[in-house]
């Protein structure tokens, strides 16, 4: 990051000669947290991502994320510019002294709030009818910083007595789409996800038909997945890319400027785009980590 700087100042101030190199080029990167392995984060975002290659005039690289955790320490140690994260782990980077801001999160819909929900779900046959039914059952979660496929049905199963830790055969398969796949396979007996992974997008790839899986729970809503920023970009360019995020990153915006046609879907909830937060959002996160306990919520890496 402090590489970065450097040169981008020295850019600046030395406009090269017709006999001079040209100046190194610049590049950010751009990586997420991992919820599918069929769709890569190259082509979940790839609309923004060229929409920020445009307002920015810089190179953006994406690294493919392969851990939740990858993610939080890219973002922790510098090496990762702009992070698509979950909710909590936005909350586990910042406590674990990522220098990041949530800039905007994902909605659905134009005008609604930033939100989503967690699935309980299972296989047609399994005989599970509700949380109760999960106690000493093989149960597959997409990662242990996963909010709605770990934190909230953490503290839904608490709530009805069942430690999640102690009562279940946990089973952590690093993906929503994993732990979607494993459940409708029948290699677990349960398991938690994201709405649309388990409503839409794995039904509309194909990947599994409509009626293998039963839904058991709904979580309350969730606030909306940000996208963070670094704190320590130089200053003009930071606030390109949070003006950008804060207005440009939508459907409507991406389709009118040929970043994408049809449906347009952006990030990897279908969303309609992104919308302005701040880190209170994430307060109701923050407080499901202590029903839970926070050291259950932010795990060491």
């Amino acid at each position: 990051m402090k590489r970065f700087l450097l040169v981008l100042l020295l850019v600046a101030a030395c406009k090269p000669s017709s006999g001079d190199a040209a100046p190194p080029q610049q590049t950010l990167v751009f990586s997420g947290i991992p919820t599918a392995s069929s769709i890569t984060t190259q082509q979940t975002f790839l609309p923004i991502i060229n929409m920020l290659r445009r307002e920015t005039g810089v190179e953006i690289r994406v690294q493919e994320p392969t851990t939740y955790d990858a993610l939080i320490d890219g973002m922790r140690d510098g090496s990762i510019d702009i992070g698509a994260f979950g909710p909590q782990s936005y909350v586990v980077a910042r406590e674990r002294g990522a220098r990041i801001t949530p800039i905007s999160a994902q909605v659905k819909e134009k005008g609604v709030l930033p939100s989503y929900r967690g699935f309980g779900f299972t296989h047609a046959d399994s005989g599970i009818s509700s949380l109760a039914d999960l106690r000493g059952r093989k149960v597959c979660y997409p990662d242990r910083v996963s909010t709605s496929g770990f934190l909230y049905p953490s503290a839904a199963l608490l709530d009805i007595g069942i430690d999640p830790v102690r009562d279940t055969v946990r089973v952590f398969t690093s993906g929503h789409e994993a732990t979607v796949l494993a459940v409708a396979n029948k290699q677990c007996d349960a398991g938690f996800a994201f709405d649309e992974m388990v409503d839409r997008h794995l039904v509309e790839r194909g990947q599994i038909q409509p009626g293998q899986l039963t839904k058991i729970w709904t979580s309350e809503p969730i606030p909306g997945a940000p996208l963070a920023v670094a704190d320590d970009l130089p200053e003009p360019l930071r606030q390109r890319i949070v003006s950008a995020l804060q207005t440009k990153a939508t459907a409507d915006y991406l389709r009118a400027n040929g970043f994408c046609q049809g449906e347009c879907p952006v990030g990897d909830a279908t969303a309609w785009g992104y919308a302005k937060v701040d880190d209170s959002a994430y307060e109701p996160v923050r407080a499901v980590c202590k029903r839970v306990g926070w050291d259950s919520c932010t795990p060491n890496a």
